[in-house]
């Protein structure tokens, strides 16, 4: 098993990621997210791979191949008119194959990006997570991670 950063090979196992994640969110907000979409085509997954301020980790396992992914953003606040000048590493999508849940997939892939954003300097690790997804936000809390904002709504 390793965690590497993502190349242009692991797009078609990203996007079945992406379809999986997807339902998970119109299944929690049918409202909101559409039934078998994905939030990034081939060709934004190309561009993004090409991208050096916004890496994908890929879970990699010898035998079964991509089973998980972390896809992130380095935001940097230098220069900011209210923001410390401070680097943040934004999580902005994290899933694992349901099939190869529990088995320290999501682990290994939150614990690189973290060493990652350790090595480039960053300050802290932030991510979102809809709270129609309780399962995401116990596995993140068991990473350690802490409310810092809250997203609020009104449906009208």
């Amino acid at each position: 098993m390793t965690v590497r950063l993502a190349e242009r090979r692991d797009i078609p196992v990203i996007g079945r990621l992406l379809e999986e994640v997807e339902l998970v969110h119109h299944k929690g907000r049918p409202d909101l997210f559409k039934n078998g979409g994905r939030k990034y085509n081939d060709a934004q997954l190309e561009e993004i791979l090409a991208d050096g301020t916004r890496p994908i980790f890929v879970y990699d396992d010898e035998a079964e191949g991509v089973l998980g992914y972390a896809f992130c953003v380095l935001q940097d606040h230098t220069g900011d008119n209210v923001m410390t000048p401070i680097r943040t590493l934004y999580v902005d999508d994290i899933c694992v194959f349901e099939r190869a849940r529990g088995r320290g997939v999501g682990r290994a892939v939150y614990e690189r990006v973290r060493a990652y954003a350790r090595e480039i300097g960053c300050h802290n690790v932030t991510l979102n997570v809809w709270e129609c997804n309780p399962g995401a936000r116990a596995f993140y809390e068991k990473m350690g991670l802490v409310p810092y904002k809250y997203g609020m709504e009104e449906l009208l």
